[in-house]
This record gives C-alpha cells, sequence and structure tokens, in this order.
C-alpha cells in the first residue's frame, strides 16, 4: 500500500467511497461517537469521505484513513477538520473499538501533527473532547497540548475541553 505517510505502525492513505463501509465501524458507531455529538448516518459517509478528498487537494491536509501497516486493515481515521486555510488546525481522531488502548490514538495523532508541521506549517494545532472522554484527554496531555479551558461547541452540543499546541 502506497502510504501518504507512517508512523512506526500506523500508515495514513486518503479514504476513497471504498472505505465507506469499515468507515461505519468507527463514525457509524455509536460507542465509538458517544462523545462527539453521535454517530455518522452510513448513507452519509459517501459525503465526508469526498469532503476529506476535497480538503486535501484544497489545503495539503485532510483527515486520513489510518491503516494498521502489519494487517493492512482499515482501523480508523486521524488528520484535520479543515474548511479554509487557516493558521489554526483541528485535530480529530476516530479508531475502531478493537484498536483502543493499544497506543494507537496516541501515535497516530503524533504522526499527524509531524506531518502538517511539515506540509501545512499552521502556527497552532487545536483539539477539544467531552470532558467526560477522559482517554482523549489523556491523550491530549500526553502529547503535549496545554489545556486553554472549558467551551460550548455548537457542533456537537456540548461542554468540551480545548486544548492548543503553538508549533
Amino acid at each position: 500500500m502506497s502510504y501518504i505517510f507512517k508512523s512506526e505502525r500506523l500508515g495514513f492513505r486518503l479514504l476513497t467511497a471504498l472505505d465507506a463501509n469499515i468507515c461505519d465501524l468507527f463514525w457509524g458507531n455509536d460507542e465509538v461517537m458517544a462523545y462527539t455529538g453521535g454517530s455518522i448516518s452510513a448513507e452519509l459517509l459517501p459525503q465526508v469521505i469526498d469532503f476529506y478528498a476535497q480538503s486535501q487537494q484544497d489545503y495539503g491536509i485532510t483527515v486520513y484513513g489510518v491503516e494498521d501497516i502489519s494487517s493492512g486493515q482499515l482501523i480508523g481515521a486521524a488528520g484535520f477538520d479543515i474548511e479554509s486555510a487557516v493558521e489554526d488546525i483541528e485535530l480529530v481522531f476516530h479508531f475502531m473499538k478493537d484498536a483502543w488502548g493499544k497506543g494507537l490514538a496516541s501515535e497516530a495523532a503524533v504522526a499527524c501533527i509531524r506531518y502538517a508541521a511539515e506540509v501545512y506549517q499552521p502556527k497552532s494545532i487545536i483539539a477539544s473532547s467531552s470532558v467526560e472522554n477522559k482517554k482523549a484527554l489523556n491523550i491530549l496531555g500526553k502529547i503535549g497540548f496545554a489545556y486553554l479551558g472549558i467551551h460550548y461547541l455548537e457542533d456537537t452540543a456540548q461542554d468540551e475541553a480545548l486544548f492548543q499546541l503553538v508549533l
């Protein structure tokens, strides 16, 4: 498989329409998406994938499909939600439940940050998480994000802890 970038255990590539069924295992899973405002319906996944492909074309970064290099299996998505050329970009990561607890989200986040620093050169990267998602909060602190406080986010309709990594 040809990857846009890699980490030790993970390969990052663009998602395609053929990935929609697998993406449904994380983006369509209520438990995986419990802290993000809810799962995405299977019918909308092709539009989400198209949006991320357009983001890569327009800005050189996006949310990528994350594969386990050893198996070649798509296990999640990680990267940057970006809708316009901005100096501060937002890190996101979502993984299938059976990939949890293995350090993969941390590894993916660090790889995405390194890649964005090279190709996009943002001033900072932001990330947010539900205050109830202790695992995501721990990951963000562990990889060097500074806690900025609690903010209400319209898109998830909840209070979320906001973090920033200045590059």
